[in-house]
């Protein structure tokens, strides 16, 4: 075995100090933070046609980003579907999932939750000249809209309006389109994501959100089962994004133009 001369072994040595460094430093993580949110939700998680980003998740994201060291050019935001926000947790796709992303039992089965940041209510949207329609009961003998194997449409069918006529599409903005052209009476989903459409460039003025409570929905940020480090730093980023105010602006920012009504922050619940 050659032993390596003096100038070849510090720069062997030079090296494995550089690598062991790779992680971290001074300025803050190096390497990209791949986040998945939704990208067809107005006000919530939505990738235009520039390839911008904008939606309330989208600014919980990234200050908690801020807050775990990472620069806003070191976010990828990545697409998921809610089929497959566990799995690409699972797979490390993603270091974290935020596109309402209601916390319950079954979920947390496969993925740890931080949270929740926000409460949203299911409710109806309907056109902003509609006065028939102020109770899901009313939906009775009604053209009804959400998206295919909605949990929010059986629900008012189910137990609600079983009268109710339902029309499922393969996504959100098929349903405000027909809704707005007058195929049907109502569309149903989370508040938050009706308003978003509401306040939506081009919708201003077009629609109105009914206001019900029809269930309650805490949306909480996703993390690998067991990464309890990351759902502590993640819980901290939220209590400090509401404590300075950017929780409330983000809030004003994405909903204010449909008049929703938003609760107060939620107390955060998860990893106790």
């Amino acid at each position: 075995m050659k032993v390596p001369k003096a100038g070849a072994l510090v720069a062997v040595i030079g090296l494995a100090l550089t690598a062991s460094g790779c992680g971290e430093s001074d300025s803050g993580p190096k390497g990209n933070l791949s986040i998945g949110i939704k990208f067809d939700q107005p006000g919530v998680g939505l990738r235009d046609q520039s390839g911008t980003f904008s939606g309330f998740d989208v600014d919980v994201s990234t200050y908690i980003a801020k807050e775990l060291g990472y620069k806003p050019e070191q976010i990828e935001f990545k697409k998921v579907d809610s089929s497959d926000r566990e799995l690409l947790l699972q797979y490390n796709e993603v270091k974290f999932v935020a596109a309402s992303y209601s916390i319950n039992d079954k979920r947390k089965e496969k993925v740890d939750f931080a949270g929740p940041y926000f409460l949203a209510h299911q409710d109806l949207l309907v056109r902003a000249d509609e006065t028939a329609i102020t109770k899901a009961e009313d939906l009775n003998n009604k053209k009804l809209c959400s998206v295919t194997g909605s949990t929010s449409a059986q629900n008012v069918k189910d137990k609600l309006a079983p009268k109710a006529s339902l029309l499922e599409l393969d996504g959100y903005s098929e349903c405000v389109i027909a809704l707005q052209d007058g195929l049907v009476d109502a569309l149903t989903t989370d508040n938050s994501i009706l308003a978003g459409y509401a306040a939506q460039k081009g919708n201003a003025g077009k629609f109105k959100l009914v206001g019900l409570s029809l269930s309650n929905e805490n949306y909480g940020i996703g993390v690998k089962k067991g990464d309890k480090e990351l759902q502590g730093k993640i819980n901290a980023a939220l209590k400090k994004m509401v404590q300075d105010g950017s929780w409330e602006a983000a809030v004003k920012k994405n909903f204010g133009p449909a008049n929703y009504r938003n609760e107060p922050a939620p107390q955060i619940t998860t990893g106790s």
